[in-house]
């Protein structure tokens, strides 16, 4: 190989940043992705599918005829397109304590993925969450190595299947290596402080556990350890994961995320690639600071200097070219119909079905509220978040943040499900403000965070907000017994809506299947989700482990009917 066909293969580009199509076979692009918003106008599988062959031939027309690898945040399914079934999202897969659930939701994700061409899902997120302050609480499985390690193993396995090679299969990418959920107050790309034997003993069983699992890609965590950053940490990087634990597959940066090693990008390049990175993204094209051209350039230059050694050169080329092999793009490159065809399906949506009715905890059940009969006689709903697919997907759904109110993905809301469940002699009245509430049976009260992602995520406050207490002591006073279901993506401090409410289910962020709800409430399921994390009675006891006052309801804890 040319040093500039070398230099390719370790260049990632976002799709919206590629300045001009060609570029894929002027440059010999190893890899690209679509980001959080980047997608082709027409949001379907199709369409996808069209624009993922046509980068496909371009790549295929190189000199060497190396194939694309292109990269996609499928984080709780495809959950950048239209027709994609969305999963619960990590925290809510983590109350199932299920490895064989997960496993079938991220084998459904892959069909999903490869449905539109795409060979690889940057997931599963294995990050030990230590403080619900953090944005990304929801992307973790759990508090604890000891639930996250087995539940990321299996979300690898069914990604990746029993074969790489196997037209269904995608490739997974543990993410983001190491400790980006023990950040310091809980603060995205933040700083964790700990000694080497607590990074060892919280952070790094997941990845012990995904590598036996046969994880080939592994992302690297714009966050920091005790001061340093991890994409120019080579003792963490070569020495234990790539030398100790022996991983065999390649390390790919997060999104510019090795801008922020220094002020100086050309220093930056030299400092990630000789700290062990393999790939890496570029979100930026020409016209702005550190794009990929640019990134070329420099790459090309300091290997050439001897800044970066060609040996290190060489073998990053080779594991990335070593993977592409495995998958089999070299004989399989393009999209295989049959599965874009299997996008959406009702056997997806009945998988994601089973995933969001195992994941709800039943917190309360005062008087054996539930299960509700399906002849109730007249049911109220209360709250805007019971009609709202989009506060019930949460963040990276469609949207990179997410976004409330009627977002683009088929699915059922809670109120929908509800509908469509109960029999024929019973009444259910929708009330998304809590008024007109006299003389109902029994008043169900939907109430949910807005929906966020990483940064904008972080919260210092995460108690209740003061109208969601409000409506449900709307709802108490019209003096029928009170069921309140939380959509959230981390515990919240819950103050007075707890003992407002006769029944309390925290339902995490379900995603499209809102019949997984309706199936917990009326019987046709019993719960048997159990909290993946402890769930904190006041802001004194975040993060995990603060505060001398146990926490109100702890790890582990969940009841049924």
């Amino acid at each position: 190989m040319t040093l500039d066909e070398k230099v390719g293969q370790m260049t990632q580009v976002d799709m919206n940043a590629l300045q001009d199509k060609e570029d894929v076979r002027k440059f010999a692009l190893g890899s690209m992705l679509s980001g959080g918003n980047s997608a082709p106008a027409d949001n379907t599988a199709k369409a996808w599918a069209k624009a993922y062959d046509e980068y496909q031939s371009l790549a295929l027309k190189t000199r060497l005829h190396i194939p694309l690898l292109y990269g996609i945040d499928a984080v709780h399914g495809n959950n950048h397109l239209d027709d994609a079934v969305i999963f619960p999202h990590n925290i809510g897969l983590g109350a199932t304590h299920n490895p064989q659930l997960v496993e079938s939701a991220s084998r459904v994700t892959a069909l999903e993925v490869k449905g539109t061409g795409i060979g690889w899902a940057f997931a599963p997120c294995i990050a030990v969450a230590r403080n619900e302050r953090w944005g990304r609480t929801y992307e973790s499985f759990g508090e604890t190595p000891e639930l996250v390690a087995p539940l990321g193993a299996a979300a690898v396995r069914g990604l990746q299947g029993e074969n790489l090679a196997d037209p269904a299969s995608v490739l997974a990418c543990a993410k983001h290596f190491l400790g980006d959920g023990g950040t310091t107050d809980g603060i995205d790309q933040g700083n964790t402080v700990c000694d080497e034997a607590t990074l060892r003993k919280i952070f790094l069983p997941g990845y012990i556990a995904a590598i036996k699992a046969g994880v080939e890609s592994i992302m690297v965590s714009y966050s920091s350890w005790n001061g340093v950053k991890m994409h120019a940490n080579k003792p963490l990087l070569t020495d234990v994961l790539k030398g100790e634990l022996g991983f065999k597959g390649f390390l790919i940066s997060d999104w510019a995320a090795i801008d922020q090693i220094s002020p100086n990008y050309t220093n930056d390049v030299e400092v990630s690639i000789n700290a062990g990175l393999d790939m890496i993204m570029i979100p930026f094209g020409p016209g702005q600071q550190n794009n990929y051209v640019e990134f070329i350039s420099i790459l090309k230059q300091l290997a050439v200097s001897g800044k970066i050694p060609m040996t290190r050169m060489d073998d990053a080329v080779r594991r990335i070219l070593r993977v592409k092999f495995q998958m089999g793009l070299f004989d399989h490159p393009f999209t295989d119909p049959a599965l874009t065809a299997q996008v959406g399906s009702a056997e997806h949506r009945e998988v994601a079905r089973q995933c969001v009715r195992a994941s709800l905890v039943l917190l309360k059940n005062q008087n054996h509220l539930l299960p509700f009969s399906k002849h109730v006689a007249h049911l109220a709903v209360v709250g805007r978040a019971a009609d709202d697919l989009g506060i019930q997907c949460g963040g990276w759904t469609i949207d990179w943040q997410g976004k409330p109110g009627k977002i683009s993905v088929s699915g059922m809301t809670i109120l929908e499900a509800i509908r469509k469940t109960v029999a024929p002699d019973a009444k259910v009245t929708f009330s998304p403000d809590g008024t007109g509430l006299a003389g109902m049976d029994t008043v169900l009260v939907v109430i949910g965070e807005q929906p966020y992602a990483e940064m904008k995520g972080d919260r210092s406050d995460l108690n209740l907000p003061a109208e969601d207490r409000a409506l449900i002591q709307r709802a108490k006073s019209a003096g029928a017994p009170v069921l309140t279901i939380l959509i959230s993506g981390r515990p919240l401090i819950l103050g007075s809506a707890l003992d407002d409410s006769d029944a309390f289910v925290a339902a995490w962020l379900p995603g499209t299947e809102g019949q997984g709800v309706a199936d917990m409430l009326f019987g046709d399921y019993h719960p048997t989700g159990k909290l993946s994390r402890h769930w904190p009675g006041s802001m004194a006891q975040v993060p995990t482990g603060a505060g001398t006052e146990p926490p109100i309801f702890p790890d582990g804890f969940g009841i049924t009917y």
